[in-house]
């Protein structure tokens, strides 16, 4: 099949998506049917167990005993070991008995099983009373979102929703951070770090700029002192990231490549970015909620405010339409005032369900700039490497409608509508109140 997508080998392609993509709704269906049936079943060999010792009062041990022997028994079926089962039963018993209206939801086709955990996972931090009322919410913020965009999003919501801090809850659990290391095979080891998320945001992204510094200017090394060298380096972004850390705490500094004399520039002076969603309420004090590392997961409002604080970079927007932010220039160029709005508007790549943080990603004309689109804030918006090469050279299509609302349409004519994030940007006057987004 080479013809061009109206040509009949076009159209029998375009044909064998179609079944493909029915084939794999289908099975989904017959998957989450199953898979419900699955829990609903272990979760109940859970409560077998309660039954079994209730009448006896009996003592933990006993009951333990007792679901041992049960998960003993289905996993001889499943053919997986009892300690399991054990395990598979008892979160079973938490997603079934915990949150039985994401089930319902679930097992009516509204979400999938990945939202149903990353709602279970959210919600289970919170106390049991509170279940019922945050998976309410949670149910709803999952309508129209992929279960890795809102995962996020939930958990800033069970934090807000818990009867302690965010803060408070943050601060013990850095005096838990600790650096591991777990033996491997074939000569190798996992060194683990479990540090505060900003701070290993922040290590990833530096590692990941000086990787791609060393890949990207290869070329322009080729002739170098180390020509031979570089001429047969074919290491992954990957690979070159491990050896840049084990480089830099070995030796203190970036010295396995040297990028000095080129476009990239010394990799001693690339710095760690990370881009954070601050509420104006946080931001004075008058706050202690968890605030939103774009892409990631949430953070300590304490280190929220030290990066606030601290950039060179942290300006002040407000947005008039008459005299605010640059919405619309003649040049292809984004301003910095206008790129500045869409990372706070988008915060992440605008393709359904990718979470690539906005500061990662390219800003693109919906309507391409050579076809005579403007470059304006109702014409942007940004896409990661990945899906902004997909529109350009796949069959996919994107207009945006009011509010920033992007819908993408796929080969096959499926319409999929990706809405600008919660909460949205709101730019405003200085006087804030509590819990509004800031005016930054």
């Amino acid at each position: 099949m080479t013809g061009a997508m109206g040509t009949p080998d076009g159209e029998a392609y375009l044909a064998a998506i179609a079944g493909i993509v029915a084939d794999v709704e289908n099975v989904g269906i017959e998957l989450a049917r199953v898979q419900i049936r699955e829990l609903r079943v272990l979760a109940a060999a859970g409560r077998l167990a309660d039954v079994q010792t209730a009448p006896r009062n009996a003592r933990v041990q006993v009951h333990d005993m007792v679901l041992r022997s049960i998960a003993a028994e289905v996993g001889g079926v499943m053919r997986i070991t009892d300690r399991t089962v054990q395990r598979r039963i008892g979160e079973a018993r938490l997603i079934i008995e915990g949150f039985p209206a994401a089930v319902a939801a679930w097992e009516a086709g509204r979400i999938v099983r990945g939202h149903v955990m990353a709602i279970v996972d959210a919600g289970a931090n919170l106390p049991g009373e509170l279940w019922a009322e945050f998976e309410t919410i949670a149910i709803e913020r999952c309508d129209g979102q992929t279960p890795n965009r809102v995962r996020g999003e939930l958990e800033i919501l069970a934090h807000r929703m818990h009867p302690r801090s965010f803060a408070e809850r943050h601060e013990e659990a850095a005096a838990g951070r600790c650096v591991r290391l777990i033996p491997g095979r074939d000569g190798m080891s996992d060194l683990i770090a479990t540090l505060p998320t900003v701070i290993a945001e922040g290590i990833h992204d530096r590692l990941t700029q000086q990787a791609r510094a060393i890949v990207d200017t290869r070329e322009e090394r080729s002739s170098g002192a180390n020509a031979d060298v570089v001429a047969t380096d074919a290491r992954t972004t990957d690979q070159v990231r491990a050896d840049v850390l084990a480089d830099l705490l070995l030796a203190g500094t970036p010295a396995l490549d040297d990028t000095g004399d080129t476009t990239a520039g010394p990799l001693g002076a690339i710095r760690a970015r990370v881009q954070v969603l601050v509420p104006a309420a946080t931001l004075t004090g008058a706050d202690d909620g968890p605030c939103d590392l774009a892409g990631r997961s949430p953070i300590d409002p304490a280190t929220a405010r030290t990066l606030a604080g601290g950039t060179g970079v942290w300006e002040r927007l407000f947005h008039e339409p008459t005299t605010g932010v640059t919405i619309a220039t003649d040049s292809y160029r984004v301003p910095s005032g206008t790129r500045r709005f869409l990372q706070a508007r988008d915060q992440h790549c605008r393709f359904p369900g990718c979470r690539v943080a906005a500061i990662r990603c390219e800003v693109d004309h919906t309507h391409d700039h050579a076809l005579g689109g403007k470059t304006e804030l109702s014409n942007l918006a940004h896409l990661c490497q990945r899906h902004h090469s997909m529109k350009q050279f796949t069959a996919w299509r994107v207009r945006q409608l009011k509010g920033g609302v992007l819908e993408w349409t796929s080969p096959l004519g499926r319409t999929y509508r990706e809405d600008a994030p919660t909460p949205a940007v709101a730019f405003t006057p200085a006087t804030t109140t509590p819990g509004s987004p800031a005016p930054f």
